[in-house]
């Protein structure tokens, strides 16, 4: 059954104030879902431990079923003034969930086929963005290197459409060191780059062969030039010269439809 809050200084919700400082909440071994889409996959999956839900009486209305399959989870219910009073903003749909971080690094499936690499990627709405193609295109896991945004920050989640808390990830400390070792197991690494010199995608789709990582870089920067001169191939994809670029997102959903999809 659901707790009522009846004031916003419950000591029961103080974990709840920390919703908008990423890195304390982090501290605290934690990290936030928000809407009612993304909690109720958090809770239909059970990959992570659940601390607590908060909800408005109309979204535990709309969660009830879920809630239900899982009778042990914290659930606190209270009117929307007083959730925006607690957390410091609005929240979608009325509903956010306080999950377990895990204490240990996920490690990368062994019979991964398909890797999809992250290189400076600092927006958390393009890696959210990218784990949600990742999940539409098969991808087995998210390497990402420790300038990438944080992919169970909260932005990041709600732009995943959950997929962030379900494609596994791993974020490495040493770069170039955990790429050359995804090729030591026999991925192949290509990088995703807009270099003219590099191979036009159609073109290495063709003649593609085996398991890859798929590396893509910062909207900005692209990726740096020792991944670039590690990779086994670099791949472009031709766009009309009076563009500038595309959107990570957009081009790695391109370069992962190219090279293949477990869904033909």
């Amino acid at each position: 059954m659901a707790e009522p809050i009846d004031h916003a200084s419950d000591s029961r919700l103080a974990t709840y104030r920390l919703v908008g400082d990423p890195a304390a909440l982090e501290r605290e071994g934690l990290f936030v879902a928000e809407g009612r889409l993304v909690v109720e996959r958090l809770l239909e999956d059970g990959r992570f431990g659940v601390h607590s839900v908060l909800v408005t009486p109309p979204a535990l209305a709309a969660l009830g079923r879920t809630l239900e399959r899982r009778p042990g989870t914290t659930v606190y219910v209270g009117d929307p003034a007083m959730l925006r009073e607690i957390t410091g903003f609005d929240f979608h749909r009325g509903c956010l969930a306080l999950a377990f971080r895990p204490s240990v690094a996920a490690s990368l499936p062994v019979t991964a086929t398909c890797v999809l690499a992250l290189e400076g990627v600092s927006n958390p709405d393009n890696v959210g963005g990218l784990f949600r193609t990742a999940s539409a295109f098969g991808v087995d896991a998210v390497i990402l290197d420790r300038a990438t945004a944080d992919p169970l920050y909260r932005k990041a989640i709600r732009t995943s459409m959950a997929a962030a808390l379900r494609v596994p990830f791993v974020r490495v400390d040493r770069w170039v060191e955990g790429l050359a070792s995804l090729r030591a197991s026999g991925l192949r690494l290509v990088a995703l780059t807009p270099h003219p010199d590099a191979v036009p995608l159609d073109d290495y789709a063709a003649r593609r062969d085996g398991r890859i990582v798929l590396a893509v870089g910062s909207e900005g920067f692209g990726l740096g030039e020792t991944s670039l001169a590690l990779a086994d191939a670099r791949v472009r994809i031709p766009i009309d010269p009076h563009a500038d670029s595309l959107n990570v997102v957009t081009a790695a959903a391109i370069a992962l439809h190219a090279l293949g999809t477990r869904f033909d």
